[in-house]
């Protein structure tokens, strides 16, 4: 009977190493590291404890990702659209993105992204397209990049005005 605890308690200890493994390579949300250990062939009798253990220990924590992903996101002139529906789909909580976007929020560094993401794309898009397929091309790119609609539209018609 002991030796059956035993090796259980050298898997959940090797669970909790392969957790540690993951989480050096980057910061994951609680469902992200959930699935990469049960892709690893863990189950979730040894998965949940090493999830607590390492929310105890402070390795893990959603709002502290998300934060993290949130300001890396924004770095990469991402906007926050698709920022909330890729911590979505991380499996954060609803009030942790909203939280974490609104303590990130500011409306002229977005536009600022923006038109940064615009400039950069525009010139490639204008040696493809008209100029009206390029606008509409440009729009669907902000868009996609999580850009709110009007946002999009101002800077659009903005940086048709700067290059023509």
């Amino acid at each position: 009977m002991e030796g059956g605890g035993t090796a259980a308690a050298l898997q959940m200890d090797r669970c909790y190493t392969a957790a540690l493994r993951i989480l050096r390579y980057r910061f994951n949300s609680v469902a992200e590291l959930e699935r990469k250990l049960r892709a690893k062939g863990f189950s979730r009798e040894e998965i949940d404890p090493a999830i607590e253990r390492l929310r105890d220990e402070q390795w893990l924590d959603d709002a502290r990702f998300a934060g993290a992903f949130v300001r890396t996101h924004q770095l990469k002139r991402v906007g926050p659209g698709r920022i909330r529906r890729e911590l979505m789909a991380a499996g954060v909580a609803d009030e942790i993105i909203d939280r974490v976007l609104a303590e990130n929020a500011d409306p002229e560094a977005d536009r600022a992204r923006a038109v940064a993401a615009a400039e950069r794309r525009l010139p490639i898009l204008m040696r493809r397209y008209d100029e009206a397929m390029a606008r509409n091309k440009l729009s669907a790119y902000l868009l996609k990049q999580g850009y709110d609609a009007a946002l999009v539209r101002a800077v659009v018609k903005e940086i048709q005005v700067v290059h023509h």
